[in-house]
């Protein structure tokens, strides 16, 4: 197949290519065996579309593969490679019975090759919730770099990747319902405010067979939570506007519940900061820029 030139994989991978002296418009594309390639072992998306990849090898089989896959090759001696981007093409070329691919070999590290593989996915592809906070997590504890870092490197916000690695500290029943896209990032994100955890999977579960929309189970999760019953029993000091709006920004920082209580002239006033694993403390105190031991 006559080399062309790739397309571009989008300006946070291109930029990590360029950093490390790479020049796509000098790679030449190659012919490589579909039997000596293996999926990239950092890929963050667990599951393909069956439909789509039928899709796509029916095109393949048809007009083959215009855009190669990038790969890298481990050790110099040995004919294997591991994808960098691409693992669709590579699945749906075995689909329709290819043997070969074109592709492009660029050197990079395993930590590069850890990056690129979450870049490719977030740029590129449809991950579930769960995935995309997996990835994170995976960048953050591989490569030991902080929620400042991994914001910086993909351009999202600190409060952005906070809520998404919050979703990693939701019972397993759970991250299967949001898996398998059954619940919402915004219904998952409202569970995390129930403060008594064994009924979390109960209501979650309901959310799923009721349809609940995110502001039925955040009324349900006030609920458990006793804010009707205290409001009966005394009712609640109103907060003023400003203290409403500290808690709001705070809460968006963190992602997690914040509470302000106001003092008296006898009692200082003090923040409550809601947990919910220790995994969940280390990345508060991490937003804290606090080093835990």
């Amino acid at each position: 197949m006559a080399s062309k030139k790739e397309k571009s994989l989008g300006r946070g991978i291109d930029a990590l290519f360029a950093e490390n002296g790479v020049d796509a418009g000098e790679e030449t594309v190659v012919d490589l065996t579909l039997a000596d390639i293996r999926p990239n072992p950092y890929q963050p998306r667990q599951k393909f579309d069956t439909k789509g990849l039928n899709d796509l090898a029916a095109s393949i089989e048809k007009t083959g593969v215009f855009q190669p896959i990038i790969v890298r090759q481990p050790d110099k001696q040995i004919q294997r490679y591991e994808i960098l981007a691409g693992e669709r093409r590579f699945r749906a070329s075995k689909i329709a019975g290819k043997s070969t691919i074109p592709g492009i070999i660029r050197e990079v590290t395993k930590e590069q090759m850890m990056e690129i593989a979450v870049l490719e996915n977030l740029q590129r592809e449809d991950l579930t919730p769960l995935e995309e906070a997996e990835a994170y997590d995976t960048l953050m504890t591989k490569l030991t770099l902080t929620q400042a870092q991994v914001s910086e490197r993909l351009g999202k916000s600190r409060p952005y990747i906070a809520n998404y690695l919050r979703l990693l500290g939701l019972p397993k029943a759970v991250k299967d319902m949001l898996q398998r896209n059954e619940l919402s990032m915004g219904q998952a994100r409202t569970l995390l405010s129930l403060k008594d955890k064994t009924k979390l999977v109960a209501l979650a579960k309901r959310a799923v067979s009721e349809g609940m929309t995110v502001r039925a189970v955040e009324a349900e999760v006030n609920k458990l939570n006793g804010a009707a019953k205290k409001l009966a029993k005394k009712p609640a000091k109103k907060k003023s506007p400003f203290l409403r709006s500290t808690e709001n920004q705070l809460q968006e920082r963190f992602g997690t519940q914040v509470s302000i209580n106001e003092g008296s002239k006898d009692h200082q006033g003090h923040i409550e900061i809601e947990y919910l694993s220790n995994d969940d403390l280390n990345r508060i105190l991490d937003l804290l820029n606090i080093q835990s031991d």
